[in-house]
């Protein structure tokens, strides 16, 4: 039955770093979340061994391609669809929980590709990531810092790379940011006009396509009191500020630079006050994500902005420290499946 299109709807959710709370926060997400438009990218075992953990009745069911899950008949009504891709390393289930290993590494890698691959020949639509160890990447040879980066170079197909970004999202704020995982020497040096003004243009763009008819964009500053007048640096003088300029002779409602310490506050939005901004743009990765992931972890859910297809996943990672304890909340995970979910509608 494998070759049937699973439709444009199809989410699939890889399964992780299995050495930690990935394969339980997905066991734990899909028992509430039943929708035959999902399916897991990984290993049966290890995902057996998750819902066992969990104390979970759902049965794993094994797929020869994720189009079997709506073209089979007589699969139960309630169970955990697995497609596991070719090219994953045999003993997973002996990999150490809460530890880096080069065999969890090159299986999330492996799952990840799968599921673009899968997506870029139309059987599937989105993406929803379990997180992975960068440790164990590196590990395995696996030479990207993270997952967006290895979705940006998944996503070129051997062409030039297109600019993607990172966003941060829950009920109350949103942030987009300029620069992400390199060191915070490294990112004030790649601060430059372009690649603010770049990624203003993807926060509009992509706002306007989840609804947000004319996105009201605050670019915060990147030194404290945005430099105050170059007191304080002039990196606001000489980027920042000329970026903003520019986004506005575009038609793009951009303000700032705002002082970072106080303009996700503003933009913070609550049933008592609506927020004044739509979405905070912040120059590194600690700026923008600290405030989001205080308003709670449980709901924060990370957004590739600029791939050809919805890619979401929980703001948290492998949490080594409570693999195979079954505390791990699935909060988030929940979040970006229903994230995804209103993205592809």
């Amino acid at each position: 039955m494998s070759g049937k299109s699973v439709g444009p709807q199809m989410l699939l959710l890889t399964m992780g770093d299995v050495c930690g709370i990935g394969p339980e926060v997905l066991a734990a997400a899909l028992a509430v979340e039943q929708d035959t438009r999902l399916c897991v990218v990984g290993d049966p075992g290890v995902m057996r061994r998750a819902l066992q953990r969990l104390g979970l009745q759902l049965p794993v069911v094994t797929l020869e391609s994720p189009a079997d899950w709506q073209a089979a008949a007589g699969l139960p009504p309630s169970c955990l669809p697995v497609w596991q891709p070719e090219g994953l390393p045999p003993d997973l289930l002996s990999c150490p929980l809460g530890q880096i290993d080069a065999r969890a590494g090159a299986a999330a890698a492996r799952c990840i590709e799968a599921a673009v691959g899968l997506i870029q020949s139309g059987d599937a639509a989105g993406l929803v990531t379990a997180p992975i160890h960068k440790e164990a990447l590196h590990a395995a040879g696996v030479d990207f810092p993270g997952h967006t980066e290895m979705l940006q170079a998944l996503a070129a197909q051997g062409g030039a790379l297109k600019p993607v970004r990172m966003m941060l999202a829950n009920e109350e704020l949103r942030t987009v940011l300029v620069t992400i995982h390199c060191s915070l020497r490294k990112a004030i040096e790649q601060i430059n006009c372009a690649i603010v003004l770049e990624t203003v243009r993807i926060a509009d763009a992509a706002l306007r396509r989840f609804g947000v008819a004319r996105p009201r964009i605050a670019v915060a500053g990147l030194n404290p009191h945005a430099g105050e007048g170059g007191l304080f640096g002039d990196e606001e003088i000489q980027h920042i500020a000329p970026a903003i300029a520019l986004a506005r002779a575009e038609g793009i409602d951009a303000s700032g630079p705002h002082a970072p310490d106080t303009v996700f506050m503003r933009a913070r939005h609550t049933e008592a006050r609506p927020g004044a901004f739509d979405v905070v743009v912040a120059m590194t990765h600690d700026h923008g994500l600290i405030p989001v992931k205080y308003l709670g972890v449980e709901q924060g859910v990370n957004v590739t902005l600029g791939l050809p297809f919805v890619r979401t996943s929980p703001d948290h990672g492998t949490a080594f420290d409570l693999a195979g304890s079954g505390r791990a909340d699935s909060s988030s995970m929940r979040a970006a499946i229903r994230m995804a979910r209103r993205l592809l509608a």
